[in-house]
């Protein structure tokens, strides 16, 4: 540590270990590359203790699976009790309300308070969308981690529909830190949260100008689609940094947001997950230094992370080294990549020389355009060549071709064949609800939706592949089947089939413009999911279950929806088995096509009672009972708001006088949300002035403090 770093580190200055994206256990299975998350995470936890930080502050992805394995979990705890647990005192305090900060938690205050544990490095996190809360219980990895003791969550959204930021409240000597955190959320939902002004920040009300405001961020920061990001300009002004998780390229010098004026640091990620770009820079962690408003962040390169070069090759840009219409144009090819790959190779030899402590083989990576009449050679016998020198022998090689715009306007036809032939950018991510949307925007009229919107559809299909909820195309089903029939009835529609299709699709279309319905139908539908989950026996689903599952949902629910008119003859004798569960399970009983009684007994599998095989001509029969809403509780805080009929609202939390011992009550704060009083220069945080001019410690100089005017 150089002497201008000591200089500064008094009684005043807080000592933040700043890191995201650590995504543990990724590969953990690869026999080379199973190790170098929790390596990474060892170091990151070994430079927290030796700069006797005060805490270390985590952006989300703590684990890169949503359900990680035992081995990661054990992994995970032993080197937080390895590093974490010790005599060290800490030095700074919590002044904020903590049942506010962690009132989702069983213990909700910090953990070095807690007087049955013994904490020397308190390390604060919000949840990523890798590890981000799912199921019944909507508990996650980091909530294990938690009542372990170890870590403290915060920065967790209870409510989907409307957001309040509540700061965690940090004091030593004289310097006041209010600490924000947003964990992840589906990025088009908060995008438009924040457009309808449904996500509020809450700030101290005494001394509102001396905190210096430092929120945590994990949504995507680059452009993916039109809402598929969250804009820098949507964060509020008053904020001094931003810690934004999620995107990978290491980009932790701060940099100014000239029109919020506040500075932005992304630390990226300490593993490469995937072989692009962004992946390849320099991996490093930040030793943010806050005293009062001035603040400064100093570079510290991770030694342990495995090398990884990449490099573009375009053949077209060699028309003296290949030519197409040579015959042995191929093995000239593949010639000069080996060349390629060696020099990559004699680069990382020379880099790795004095750092013992890094991995031997590296990570290879050439993207070889082929446009122009070339032919790619076999990358499986290539990749032999380097078994023993790369990390990633079976993908070193990447062979991408670029497609040719056409003018043609009026051709909308998309085919899936020549979608799948496209090769994606690196980095770039196809999710599931968009392939939905792109396979029923090009599907035939006779497979078109005609009940279900394709928003809905792909969301549930989301959930079904990235968080296993196995019930949520069923339940969706069922609850827009209920809605459709409820309206349909309240229409007083006679039974004919041609009325009925028309109303279906006036009613669909009206869905789909309202998107804040759909979305609430959709969590309807996957809470469903889950209390259904919650309450089975464990039960595990047949391969001819699933199998059955996947063809309900691949066939067009209009034929569900006319499945059962008794102009067709057609019937089932029962419903589809439940797993295991009774009809009491489920909560609701109704009458539907051929369904089982709640007094007949049931072979191989209970019955579900559901409107599942409801037609929406039965929907017009008398029926014994009605499909009764499912309230599902939710866990709320209650606030006390005080009108001074102002144009703000103030809402203010139990004060408590003094901070007791170890863990003691919250010293009185409240809070006002959203301040619009325009700031002064003296307000806003800056960089420290180093006087040394030491390039190890102040990499930032030059961004000094500014004038900081409102527009």
């Amino acid at each position: 540590m150089s002497s201008s770093s000591s200089s500064l580190d008094d009684e005043d200055t807080f000592k933040i270990l700043v890191a995201t994206d650590i995504h543990l256990g990724f590969m953990e299975k690869d026999a080379v590359r199973g190790n170098d998350s929790f390596v990474a995470f060892d170091e990151i936890l070994r430079l927290a203790q030796d700069n006797e930080v005060d805490f270390l502050l985590l952006g989300g992805d703590l684990f890169h699976d949503n359900k990680p394995s035992r081995r990661t979990l054990h992994i995970c705890l032993e080197q937080l009790r390895k590093y974490c647990m010790g005599d060290r005192p800490i030095e700074f305090e919590v002044l904020s309300d903590q049942s506010v900060n962690f009132g989702y938690s069983k213990f909700p205050w910090v953990n070095y308070q807690d007087n049955n544990l013994n904490i020397s490095l308190p390390v604060f996190s919000v949840h990523g969308n890798h590890d981000d809360p799912t199921g019944a219980d909507a508990l996650c990895a980091l909530d294990i981690l938690s009542s372990a003791g170890l870590v403290n969550h915060f920065g967790r959204a209870t409510s989907v529909e409307k957001i309040d930021i509540s700061p965690v409240l940090l004091q030593k000597g004289h310097s006041k830190i209010a600490l924000y955190g947003l964990g992840s959320i589906p990025d088009e939902r908060l995008y438009r949260m924040f457009v309808n002004k449904q996500v509020m920040m809450l700030r101290p009300r005494e001394d509102e100008s001396s905190w210096f405001n430092l929120f945590v961020i994990h949504q995507n920061r680059s452009k993916h689609g039109p809402t598929n990001y969250i804009p820098e300009q949507f964060l509020d002004e008053f904020l001094d940094l931003v810690i934004w998780g999620h995107e990978h390229e290491c980009k932790i010098a701060p940099t100014r947001n000239e029109q919020q004026l506040f500075y932005v640091s992304q630390p990226g990620s300490s593993v490469a997950t995937s072989l692009s770009p962004g992946e390849a820079e320099k991996k490093h962690v930040g030793l943010l230094r806050i005293k009062g408003k001035k603040m400064n962040m100093q570079k510290i390169p991770l030694q342990t992370v495995r090398q990884f070069f990449i490099e573009d090759l375009v053949l077209s840009d060699y028309p003296d080294i290949f030519n197409p219409d040579n015959p042995r144009v191929t093995q000239e090819i593949e010639t000069f990549c080996i060349e390629k790959v060696e020099a990559m190779l004699d680069t990382a030899e020379r880099e790795r020389l004095g750092n013992p402590r890094q991995p031997d083989k590296p990570l290879i990576r050439l993207r070889v355009d082929y446009t122009g009449g070339f032919e790619p050679f076999n990358t499986l016998r290539f990749s032999q060549k380097f078994v023993d020198r790369t990390a990633n022998p079976k993908d070193i090689i990447h062979f991408f071709r670029h497609k040719e715009q056409k003018d043609k306007k009026d051709s909308i036809t998309i085919n899936f064949g020549k979608i799948d032939s496209k090769p994606l950018l690196e980095g770039t991510t196809l999710r599931v609800e968009d392939l939905v949307k792109e396979y029923f925007k090009t599907a035939e009229k006779n497979v078109q939706l005609s009940l279900l919107t394709e928003r809905g559809m792909g969301e549930a299909v989301q959930e079904f592949v990235d968080k296993e909820e196995k019930d949520a195309l069923e339940e969706l089903v069922k609850f827009q089947l209920e809605k459709t029939q409820r309206f349909l009835k309240e229409r007083h529609i006679d039974a004919e089939e041609e009325k009925i299709d028309e109303e279906v699709r006036k009613f669909r279309e009206t869905r789909k413009t309202n998107t804040n319905e759909e979305d609430e139908e959709v969590r309807e539908a996957i809470q469903r999911a889950r209390t259904h989950r919650s309450q089975a026996p464990d039960v595990e689903m047949s391969d001819e279950d699933d199998d059955a599952l996947l063809r309900k949902v691949s066939l067009s629910d209009d034929e569900d929806v006319r499945a059962s008119m008794p102009a067709r003859g057609r019937g089932r004798g029962r419903a589809r088995g439940g797993r295991g569960q009774s009809t009491t399970t489920r909560g609701t009983s109704r009458r539907g096509r051929g369904s089982a009684s709640a007094d007949q007994p049931s072979s191989g599998r209970a019955t579900k009672a559901t409107g599942k095989n409801m037609s929406i001509l039965d929907a017009f029969k008398p029926s014994s009972r009605q499909p009764t809403a499912r309230n599902v509780a939710k866990k709320t805080y209650s606030e006390d708001i005080e009108d001074d009929n102002s144009d703000l609202e103030e809402v203010s939390f139990t004060p408590s006088s003094v901070i007791e011992s170890r863990r003691t009550s919250s010293t009185s704060t409240s809070y006002s949300r959203k301040s619009t009083q325009p700031q002064s220069q003296a307000t806003k945080a800056h960089f420290f002035d180093d006087d040394d001019d030491e390039e190890d410690f102040d990499p930032f100089k030059k961004s000094g403090p500014s004038r900081r005017g409102r527009r």
